[in-house]
């Protein structure tokens, strides 16, 4: 058993397609909160700094922008905005995994995912419970342009419907 632990433990090429991620990064954001598909999305930018930790075993992402959001009046404000991801290849189930939190919430999403080489995509999957008792399947997917560049993007299941409800372009700081 301790040689399978021991073997397990080690870095594999899940995780040098982890590694590419690593490294400073701004982003543009588009949010589709509006239930109509017509309305405009709310936009807003920030940096994500993503480090390897543990030897290159996991992945830590902090996330620091502003975000649209709609006051007590109703009328859209920047609202500062701060998330955090852990990601990592779990060499025992053989899925990439990814925990992600943030200032506009109190729960931990959990998700576990694959990697299409011939398209350069992660695809993760999870459920989120924002509102006790109404669960939502999301799925994650991120695509990964080239060197310094990658897109992500957040589908959630509206009732069997799937809607596509925030894309983040990333462009590495040079």
């Amino acid at each position: 058993m301790m040689k399978q632990m021991i073997e397990l433990a080690k870095l594999n090429d899940n995780h040098k397609l982890l590694a590419n991620l690593a490294g400073t990064w701004s982003y543009k954001v588009k949010f589709w909160m509006n239930p109509d598909p017509k309305a405009p999305p709310s936009e807003s930018s920030g940096t994500s700094v993503t480090k390897a930790t543990m030897g290159g075993r996991y992945f830590v992402t902090d996330v620091t922008g502003m975000m649209k959001m709609p006051g007590a009046d109703g009328k859209m404000k920047d609202v500062p905005f701060k998330g955090m991801s852990l990601d990592a290849y779990d060499n025992a189930k053989q899925k990439f995994t990814s925990s992600w939190i943030d200032n506009m919430g109190t729960g931990i999403m959990a998700s576990e995912g694959t990697y299409d080489p011939a398209t350069k995509t992660f695809t993760y999957n999870a459920e989120m419970e924002v509102i006790p008792g109404m669960k939502q399947k999301v799925q994650e997917m991120i695509k990964i342009v080239d060197k310094d560049h990658h897109t992500f993007e957040y589908y959630e299941d509206r009732g069997g419907q799937e809607a596509k409800t925030m894309e983040i372009n990333y462009t590495r700081k040079k």
